[in-house]
Order: C-alpha cells, then sequence, then structure tokens
C-alpha cells in the first residue's frame, strides 16, 4: 500500500465517522422536535380555551364599556339641563332675595334722611312722588323709580 492509499483509506474512515456523528446528531435534533410538537400541541390545548373565554369576557368588557359611555352622554345631558334649570332659577332667585332688602333700605336711607331734615327743622316735604321730585337728590328719585316698578312687578 502506498502512501496515497493510505490517506485515502484515512480520509474515507474519517468521513465514516463523521457521517455516523451526523446521522447521531440529527436524530437527537429529531426527537427534540418530536418532543417540541408534543408540547406545542399540549400548550394549545390548554390555552385555546383561555382564549376563547378571553373573546367572551373582551366582548362583556365592550359592551360593559358601551353601556358606561351611553350612561355618561345620558348624565352629561341631565346635568347640561340641571345648569340651564340653575342658571334660569338662579337669576330669579337672585332677583327675588335682592329685590326686597333693596327697597327696605332704600325706604329706611329715606325715612331716616326725612327724619334728620325734621331734627333740623328743615320744612316739611309733601309726600308724593311728584313733591319727591322737586325737592330730592337724583339718586333717591332713582330709587323711588325702581320702587315703583318692582311695586308693578309683583302686581303683574
Amino acid at each position: 500500500m502506498s502512501a496515497g492509499e493510505l490517506v485515502l483509506v484515512v480520509a474515507a474512515v474519517l468521513c465514516s465517522f463523521g457521517f455516523a456523528a451526523l446521522v447521531v446528531v440529527l436524530l437527537r435534533v429529531h426527537d427534540a422536535l418530536g418532543e417540541v410538537r408534543r408540547e406545542l400541541d399540549d400548550l394549545r390545548a390548554e390555552t385555546t380555551p383561555l382564549i376563547r373565554e378571553l373573546h367572551e369576557t373582551t366582548d362583556e368588557a365592550r359592551a360593559t364599556v358601551n353601556e358606561a359611555r351611553a350612561d355618561l352622554e345620558r348624565f352629561d345631558r341631565v346635568l347640561g339641563s340641571a345648569e340651564a334649570i340653575g342658571d334660569a332659577v338662579g337669576g330669579t332667585v337672585a332677583r327675588t332675595s335682592f329685590s326686597s332688602p333693596v327697597i327696605k333700605a332704600a325706604g329706611f336711607a329715606r325715612g331716616t334722611s326725612r327724619t334728620i331734615a325734621r331734627l333740623r327743622g328743615a320744612p316739611r316735604t309733601p309726600i308724593g312722588p311728584v313733591a319727591a321730585q322737586a325737592h330730592e337728590p337724583r339718586d333717591a328719585i332713582e330709587a323711588g323709580d325702581q320702587t315703583s316698578r318692582q311695586r308693578r312687578r309683583r302686581r303683574a
């Protein structure tokens, strides 16, 4: 046997060992892939009901969110109506609550000014709107006009 033939035999033996090792590795990879497939099938069997339940829960959650959104929109409309009513009533209540004290304060101021005028000895002024306009300052006249307007409103 020559050196070339010896190298050829050694190379063939080494290739055979390499091929055998490759076959063993491929068989182990094949077994591992089989186990991975079985685990994947088990995982699918366990998760499929969970995913279906999740979809059902998600649908229920969406329905609940839509109901809550509708309730919120209704509440918003009711709140807007209540604000409008509150604004309308608030103006009426404010007018009613403040008009009476203002009228009383104007009457008290008028009575006080007459009393002071009498105590000082000023000439007595006749009672009535025409006489009052002739002898009162402009602010008192406007207060008298407001008072008569308010009396007319109450009568109407």
